[in-house]
């Protein structure tokens, strides 16, 4: 176990079926090497070696050029470092080579601990730049029952949300009015109208 998440042999993770033909094949103690690229129409191929491991992570040492120095990459990293002009699709415009043909990412298997990474994140997504970033949430006031969103962008701002989802008689008005967002522009109107929640009266929008 690595920082809490289980690990897996390398020469376990996949079946023999689902790395055949896969080139540049290496396994490691809890990873898989392989062969990868992106295709920009400008620059051509820049070329590189993914390691996928067991956790989830994608890692690519890029070997675009002799003197590349850059590591340890995200596939949006990589994407991105290559020149590819339709960035921000690095699951269709990554891939590997397979039976003498360029098949992309989305494709293969190699996606799949990935894939259960990110469902099992709990309320945690990856954003196009490879960094990990919350969701939106809703906490419902206790005196208006509306839905008020919460942005998830900065430990303070998480912070607000679990201190709000733990206080059952949490209302809008505890919400700082810059950081207050309502869910819908219909909201919006709603309020303009003086129909929003009596413990937001003071709020000047």
């Amino acid at each position: 176990m690595e920082n809490g998440v289980d690990t897996e042999s390398g020469s376990m993770m996949f079946s023999e079926e689902e790395l055949r033909e896969v080139s540049g094949l290496k396994i490691g103690e809890d990873f898989i090497e392989v062969t990868c690229g992106c295709t920009s129409h400008r620059y051509g191929d820049a070329v590189g070696k993914l390691r996928v491991f067991s956790n989830g992570d994608l890692e690519i040492t890029c070997e675009c050029t002799p003197g590349c120095n850059e590591e340890k990459l995200t596939p949006a990293a990589f994407e991105k470092h290559s020149g590819r002009e339709t960035a921000r699709k690095w699951k269709n415009n990554v891939w590997v080579i397979v039976n003498g043909e360029k098949v992309s990412l989305s494709k293969t298997a190699l996606l799949k601990y990935y894939n259960q990474a990110s469902k099992s994140s709990n309320g945690t997504q990856r954003s196009h730049n490879g960094r990990v970033c919350h969701r939106d949430e809703f906490v419902c006031c206790s005196r208006c029952n509306k839905e008020r969103r919460f942005r998830l962008r900065t430990k303070e701002e998480c912070r607000i949300h679990h201190d709000a989802l733990a206080d059952v008689n949490w209302k809008c008005s505890d919400l700082p009015y810059d950081r207050f967002v309502s869910p819908l522009p219909t909201m919006f109107l709603f309020d303009k109208l003086g129909l929003s929640c009596p413990s937001m009266l003071h709020i000047t929008y």
